[in-house]
Formats: structure tokens, C-alpha cells, sequence
């Protein structure tokens, strides 16, 4: 059955979250006087993530809301379990302004959702928040791209579960047959998709293969040949 829509991911997909986030680390620390507590702004945001990853799945797991694994995070990051709730929200405050300072698209972005504009259909389903990606989308002036951003934190299940997926291709009154799903992590993203039914596609920046079993591409610009339909970039899709 042909694909009649593009259900995206968002970060390290669309956005350079990478990037943002290591600049934005940066500034923090220096501007809350962190700087020493680590080796490097690498060693601060392989802890900051591990905790992401950690709280996320407490999340995830349920029993505990979107706001309070943020706050959870903050505090173990800092070494601070009394901080109140009020002072971690004020910390992450913080640390947001300079992240968003640090904000951009891929330069694929653009090019790409315009070419594909006119072929197919264009929605986010992300393991985030609407608060945070709708924001996200608005700053960056893509959001009316997208018929609707659904994330995990207001449908109550995650990618990889199906019914996320699901939830997506309900939004869209689609059979999963009939959507593709785009984004940067081989499990959660392209086999996930792959696993509940839509057509799963990795998007392998780093070109770091190893995974001959999923679609894989390493830049945007060779998603529309890919899908089979615009081919303005010329660029074959890569598999493997």
C-alpha cells in the first residue's frame, strides 16, 4: 500500500538537539557557577542524560507525572534531593533559556519538507511533551507543517509501544501501512514503527550502519526517492 503520509520524530531528527544542548549546558553551568564540579561539559551531559534516561522510564513506567521526573532529574543532577519543586522548576528555567538560545533545524530540514510538501501528509509523534514540542516547533517555524504533534506525555504510552504508533495513524485516519515513520534511533524509532505496522525509517546521521534489517538513510535529502516520490536531490536510499 502506498505512503500517503510522514509521521515525524522530532529531536536529532528535524531539530539539532545534539548541538543545542551541549551549548546550552555550557552556558548554564558557566552562568550557575557549575563549571568546576565537572571534568568538561561532555562529562556534565553524559550524567545530565543518563538521569534523563533514568527518569524517563519512571515516567514511562507511570506513577509518577511528566513534571516531577524533570524535577527528580534536576535534583539528582545537582546532588540536591531537598530541593523543592519550585526551585528545580526555577533551575530547568534556567538551563531552558540558554538551550533555546542554541535552537536550529538541520540544514536538510527545510529543503526536505518542502519537496515532500505536496506528495504526502506531515504529523510528530514524539516522546516529549506538547508543552515542549508545539513550543519547540512554533520557535522554529515549522509547526504548521504538521496536521497534529502528538507525544508521549499527553497519550500516556511511548515509542516504542505500538500504541503510540497507533495513536498517531488514528490522528490521521490512516491504516499504519500508510504512514512512515522518521527518526534517529534504530529500536525506538524505525523498528518500533516498523513493529506496529508502518514503514520504520532510520535516519543514521552518523552513518554508523550495523543494522542491515531497518531502512536506513543518513540524510534527509534521500528520504523522497526513498519513499518514491520527489527525486529533485538525486540521492539513492541506503541500506543496511
Amino acid at each position: 500500500m502506498a505512503i500517503r503520509a510522514v509521521l515525524w520524530d522530532v529531536d536529532d531528527t528535524l531539530f539539532d538537539y545534539a548541538r543545542a544542548d551541549h551549548l546550552g549546558m555550557g552556558a548554564h553551568l558557566t552562568a550557575e557557577g557549575l563549571v568546576d564540579g565537572f571534568d568538561s561539559v561532555d562529562q556534565a551531559l553524559r550524567r545530565w542524560r543518563e538521569l534523563t534516561t533514568l527518569h524517563w522510564r519512571r515516567f514511562e513506567a507511570g506513577g509518577i507525572a511528566f513534571e516531577e521526573q524533570r524535577r527528580d532529574r534536576v535534583r539528582d543532577f545537582l546532588g540536591a534531593p531537598g530541593l523543592t519543586a519550585a526551585e528545580a522548576d526555577a533551575w530547568f528555567g534556567r538551563y531552558l533559556v540558554h538551550y533555546e538560545t542554541a535552537w536550529t533545524l538541520f540544514p536538510d530540514t527545510l529543503p526536505v519538507l518542502d519537496v515532500l510538501a505536496d506528495d504526502y501528509r506531515h504529523a510528530i509523534l514524539s516522546n516529549s511533551s506538547i508543552r515542549n514540542q508545539d513550543r519547540k516547533l512554533r520557535v522554529l517555524g515549522i509547526r504548521d507543517r504538521f496536521e497534529t504533534v502528538l507525544c508521549a506525555a499527553e497519550l500516556g504510552v511511548a515509542k516504542p509501544a505500538p500504541e503510540a504508533f497507533h495513536a498517531a495513524c488514528t490522528a490521521l485516519d490512516l491504516r499504519p501501512s500508510e504512514v512512515a515513520y522518521v527518526g534517529d534511533q534504530p529500536d525506538i524509532d524505525a523498528r518500533g514503527a516498523a513493529e506496529a505496522g508502518l514503514r520504520g525509517i532510520w535516519l543514521d546521521r552518523a552513518d554508523t550502519g550495523g543494522r542491515p534489517g531497518l531502512d536506513r538513510i543518513t540524510s534527509l535529502r534521500q528520504l523522497p526517492s526513498l519513499l518514491g516520490g520527489g527525486t529533485r536531490f538525486g540521492a539513492g536510499s541506503t541500506f543496511g
